[in-house]
């Protein structure tokens, strides 16, 4: 069998940079596979050579998680909705699909994604396979609706991973690439739905002092604390520019609501939007930042908030990018930061080309003591015996990942010594 042909790349050349600048790496290959039998051709190929395989979507981790020195796959051209069903409520993509590819299809089909992120130009496959999500304590993460998964595995074959599977499936729902190279995913989704917005900004005590409130009572509840006035521009959130943001938060909450169709009643007041849901849930982060983002258990979220709360305001006051704050209900995926228990997400950030080293590992600290799980596209400190000891499901994760993998063709220098 030939080398795969190594197409020019539309949007970068064989140097790869992820979005936040902080990864770049030149592989030994490039290939830009047209379809399902040329990702296989690519796959054999780079087993064959011992070469590591890893596939790049549009950069959005802020670990490690793409870059290799072998053959680097991009699956731009397999994009697509290629299934609805508004009867079982699935819908089926192939794996280099956005997120936001998925809306309109899916609305025209009568289905929405239940749940998404506030932003929409991941590939589908990265976003399963690092747990991403949005906020809902009722609402899992977007890996928790994968119902099935094709895939190329370690030994060059085509695999189907399907719910008469769950035990593999379950590692499949997020395995950071780990697995094979995703080539459609079929996922649960819900019944068309349309998102009220509300943006609003709130002193930090009103918060705190709602808290239960607002987490039961709105399909999706979040918010930014800000710890000085100009904090919200550091993420280019909209506050007006007479209101004080010190130790204040932007507040969003969407509640799902009734409209009649065609979008009679949409609104697109910046802050008040009503709208389908795939048009209210994407934001914008124009300038780049480095994120780091850890998930506790949600009863102890607000203990947990105070303490971080506390150590950028005593130890660390030049670190001045907001805590966004998020919710995220229970799954049953091995690796997933919600495994088996409801989650507050707490997520920092540095800003680029300063040392914010001394100010994540200090928040690390912080949270260990609630056992505390990353995202995987997020900046995180784990270990394999702190991963072992997080993950109740890791050795059964481990297991089916050496049965797919049996080489690590699909770890590379950041996955090999928490996953190998």
């Amino acid at each position: 069998m030939t080398e795969p042909s190594l197409s020019a790349p539309t949007s970068y050349d064989r140097v790869w940079t992820n979005w936040a600048g902080n990864h770049t790496v030149t592989a030994a290959m490039y290939a830009q596979p047209r379809d399902e039998s040329e990702v296989v051709e690519a796959v054999r190929y780079a087993i064959r050579q011992g070469l590591n395989v890893r596939v790049a979507g549009t950069g959005h981790s802020f670990t490690p998680v793409v870059p290799t020195g072998g053959l680097m796959l991009d699956l731009t051209q397999l994009t697509g909705v290629t299934a609805t069903d508004p009867q079982r409520l699935r819908a089926t993509a192939l794996a280099g699909t956005t997120v936001g590819q998925l809306g309109e299809p899916l609305w025209n089909a009568g289905l929405s994604l239940s749940n998404q992120g506030d932003i929409d130009k991941q590939v589908i496959a990265g976003a399963l396979g690092t747990a991403t999500h949005g906020s809902g304590i009722e609402l899992p993460n977007m890996s928790a609706a994968m119902r099935r998964v094709r895939l190329v595995n370690g030994h060059g074959e085509v695999v189907d991973i399907g719910e008469d599977r769950m035990r593999e499936l379950r590692a499949a729902q997020v395995a950071i690439g780990s697995l094979g190279v995703m080539l459609e995913v079929e996922l649960a989704v819900s019944p068309a739905y349309y998102i009220k917005e509300e943006i609003s900004y709130r002193p930090w005590q009103e918060i705190e002092d709602s808290w239960d409130e607002l987490i039961a009572n709105h399909r999706h509840f979040s918010f930014f604390w800000c710890p000085a006035d100009h904090s919200v521009d550091l993420y280019q959130l909209p506050a007006p520019p007479d209101q004080p943001m010190s130790n204040h938060c932007y507040v969003k909450i969407y509640d799902e609501v009734e409209v009649i169709e065609p979008d009679g009643l949409v609104s697109d007041d910046v802050g008040n939007r009503t709208d389908r849901a795939y048009r209210v849930y994407p934001g914008g982060y124009d300038e780049p930042f480095h994120e780091m983002e850890y998930m506790v258990p949600a009863e102890y979220g607000l203990e947990a908030l105070n303490k971080i709360r506390r150590l950028m305001l005593d130890e660390f006051p030049d670190q001045l990018y907001p805590i966004e704050v998020r919710w995220t209900a229970a799954d049953d995926a091995y690796l997933s930061p919600n495994y088996q228990r409801d989650t507050m997400v707490i997520s920092v950030s540095g800003a680029p080309g300063t040392d914010y080293w001394p100010f994540l590992r200090a928040v690390d600290q912080r949270l260990q003591q609630y056992q505390a799980r990353p995202h995987w596209g997020k900046i995180h400190f784990m270990t394999r015996d702190r991963l072992r000891e997080l993950y109740p499901g890791f050795d059964t994760f481990l297991e089916v990942r050496r049965e797919f993998d049996p080489n690590g063709t699909f770890l590379n220098d950041h996955l090999r010594p928490l996953l190998g």
